[in-house]
């Protein structure tokens, strides 16, 4: 039970609670009252501000659309007045522009492009909006009258504006990349700036809106001509300025000789000319034998020691007397090979023209008809070359043949520029150098058969021969051409390999084609051996046809070794010097075998034993007389005879001289001191002619016809 202290407290406590509750209560009644009061209030407002905006809503809308249907309709008004200024302009147009389509774009491009803009907007209008329209007709004829006019300038920008290319300028682009201490690049300007820039604009005018190809059959037609015409003014310039200097110059570049013109120099050496001039005798004379006899019969002793001397210097010799004799071969070579080259270089200056002006998907398309009429012009003359070439074997001309071997040779060195250029072109295009050259290669290894055959079919003429068994003309001319295959080694070695049939030779190395070209050589050297062989039977004393050999096998030897030929020839055969050296030691003793028959007279195996102080008998007697006169007679016929002979080489002949002259001196010296004191006659000075030394001088005389 709760104490009544306690109870009293707690009733204290709940009644000022519950007064504190009370008072609260009061207070949220009074705030209530006050908040609907403010609220029927706010109402009350609210509910007159409505009716107010919708009595100014009713007043205002009616206000808005119309004024808003005002607005629409001028706007409307606005855009009918602009779209039919826009119309009039179009039928307005063709009297606007007449007057300048008429006059035409010359030296005003800008101002008649865009007028035939403005004409070409018109007759979209005519032919979107009114088909029917004569309008469209007048505008149709005045842009077909202006596409024409703009055909017709650029037909006449690019005639008067593109020039032929003067051979002088060629002539410095084909030699720029080989003058290295030259100061400036050669550049080509086909048309000027200007020009260029107003036949670009009507290019592309054409193309996007004229919707006319025509334009570049123009281009190329005319273009085609200038190329042509360039090089053909070239090979003109060469002929021209042959006859003075040889080989045309350029002043452009002061000092400059023109003799160089691709990135490998075609070099064309001295002894191409001596040779083809040399040959040309020879197949006159020589291989054919259809001509008179040989240019050397006249010439003996030393005259024709002078001669072979001289022309051997000329192998070597760029400014010799045969240097000077031009022949018409060479100018044409020199010329085709500098026409090869610039056609190369025009053509790649020529795409580039072509890039700026023809729409890049027919580029290749008319630069391949662009160069046909020039590229076809110098296949033309290479297969004139090749005809040439075929008809001058028939009839032994190799002068004419060797013209192939530098032309070949820069073809081959100038195919990858081809290549390059002829990309993109037609299958028929590119594969005409490659035919070329095919033939080339055919022609030039059935020339180098066909003079191998020919030195072994010399025919054997008795006046074909020189009288002093000097070295033969067929020889002289047989390592004549084989020295100018030094100087196209790679050349003649892959004319042989590309008429192989064998696997191997479809893709020949070099080391291949140098085995044929050494074979060949070594065939070639063969056969002249073996014609030689006979030629020698011509001769009716056997001495004089062992110096014949001599001369022509000694011959033979020092030119190869002279010469690269020996280590050529040593490629296949290892051992042909020292058969050559041999050949000619058998010659020379079986020249010397000719002296026999003076110097058995009085050798000793053949002299009469007698005792010396006994008085000889008279068959003794006779004896010693007939070996002194059958001495004397045969010393004084061979020298007679032999001194007519030539050995031009004055080593060899030096050699046999002292060899011969150590043998009979030797020889009538031992007979001379044994029988010189004998009284086998009454008139010794009768058989006694001739001193040891002066038997000596007499053969130092032989092969000298100036002793």
């Amino acid at each position: 039970m709760i104490p009544p202290q306690e109870a009293s407290a707690r009733r204290r406590e709940i009644e000022d609670k519950l007064k504190q509750e009370e008072e609260t209560l009061s207070f949220i009644r009074d705030s209530l009252e006050k908040s609907d009061q403010l609220t029927k209030n706010m109402v009350s407002i609210l509910s007159s501000f409505e009716s107010r905006l919708m009595k100014l809503e009713n007043s205002i809308i009616p206000v808005h659309k119309q004024t808003e249907n005002l607005q629409r309709l001028q706007e409307n008004v606005e855009k009918t007045l602009s779209c039919l200024d826009h119309v009039i302009s179009y039928y307005h147009v063709a009297s606007d522009t007449e007057k300048i389509i008429r006059e035409g774009p010359t030296g005003r491009l800008e101002e008649y492009l865009g007028s035939m803009a403005k004409i070409q907007k018109a007759v979209e209008y005519f032919q979107d909006n009114s088909p029917d329209s004569p309008e469209l007709n007048k505008v149709k004829l005045l842009f077909e009258r202006g596409k024409e006019a703009l055909e017709s300038e650029f037909r006449s920008l690019m005639t008067r504006h593109s020039k032929v290319v003067s051979p002088v300028l060629i002539l410095d682009l084909i030699s720029g990349d080989d003058d290295l201490d030259a100061q400036e690049d050669v550049t080509l300007e086909h048309l000027p700036e200007s020009v260029l820039q107003d036949v670009i604009r009507i290019s592309r005018w054409l193309v996007e809106y004229g919707r006319n190809q025509d334009f570049m059959n123009v281009y190329y037609q005319i273009r085609s001509s200038q190329l042509d015409r360039s090089i053909k003014g070239l090979k003109e310039h060469f002929h021209k300025s042959s006859s003075s200097s040889g080989v045309p110059y350029s002043p452009a570049i002061p000092n400059k000789r023109k003799d160089t013109p691709t990135k490998k120099p075609v070099k064309r050496p001295g002894t191409i000319r001596k040779a083809q001039n040399l040959l040309k005798q020879y197949s006159q004379h020589g291989l054919d034998g259809k001509k008179g006899g040989s240019n050397l019969i006249p010439l003996e002793g030393h005259e024709h020691d002078f001669r072979v001397k001289h022309l051997s210097e000329a192998l070597n010799d760029k400014h010799g007397p045969l240097a000077g004799r031009d022949d018409m071969l060479d100018v044409e070579t020199d010329a085709y090979i500098h026409c090869v080259s610039a056609f190369v270089k025009l053509a790649q200056s020529e795409y580039q023209l072509l890039a700026d002006i023809i729409p890049e998907h027919h580029q290749k398309k008319t630069f391949d008809s662009l160069i046909q009429d020039a590229l076809d012009g110098l296949m033309l003359e290479g297969e004139n070359i090749v005809s040439a070439a075929r008809k001058a074997i028939v009839r032994h001309d190799f002068s004419t043949v060797l013209t192939v071997f530098p032309i070949l040779r820069h073809l081959k060195q100038t195919k990858p520029e081809f290549d390059q250029v002829l990309q993109g072109t037609a299958a028929s295009t590119k594969n005409k150098l490659p035919g070329l050259i095919t033939s080339m290669e055919t022609i030039g290894a059935k020339a180098l058969e066909d003079f191998a055959d020919n030195i072994k079919n010399d025919p054997d003429k008795e006046y074909n021969m020189p009288k002093d068994g000097t070295v033969h003309e067929l020889t002289s001319n047989a390592i004549l051409f084989l020295q100018q295959l030094l100087d196209f080694q790679e050349t003649a070695g892959a004319m042989l390999a590309s008429q192989e049939t064998s696997s191997s030779a479809t893709s020949y190395s070099s080391e291949f084609s140098k085995r044929l070209l050494s074979t060949y050589i070594c065939k070639v050297l063969g056969n002249l051996q073996l014609n030689l062989l006979s030629k020698s039977k011509v001769y009716e004393d056997p001495a004089l046809s062992a110096i014949f050999l001599h001369n022509n096998y000694n011959y033979i030897l020092k030119s190869l070794e002279k010469s690269e030929l020996i280590q050529l020839v040593a490629v296949t055969q290892k051992t042909a010097e020292r058969s050559y050296r041999e050949h000619i030691e058998q010659q020379i003793q079986t020249y010397q075998r000719s002296w026999l028959k003076v110097t058995d007279y009085i050798a000793e195996k053949n002299l009469p034993v007698f005792q010396p102080g006994v008085k000889l008998r008279d068959k003794e007697r006779q004896i010693i007389k007939e070996r002194f006169k059958g001495f004397n007679d045969g010393l004084e016929e061979l020298c007679k005879i032999q001194k007519a002979w030539a050995i031009p080489d004055t080593e060899q002949r030096d050699r046999i001289r002292q060899a011969q002259k150590t043998i009979v001196k030797e020889t009538y010296g031992a007979f001379l001191q044994k029988f010189g004191s004998v009284p086998f006659t009454k008139n010794p000075e009768k058989y006694i002619k001739y001193g040891v030394e002066q038997v000596g001088d007499m053969i130092d005389r032989l092969f000298d016809t100036s002793a």
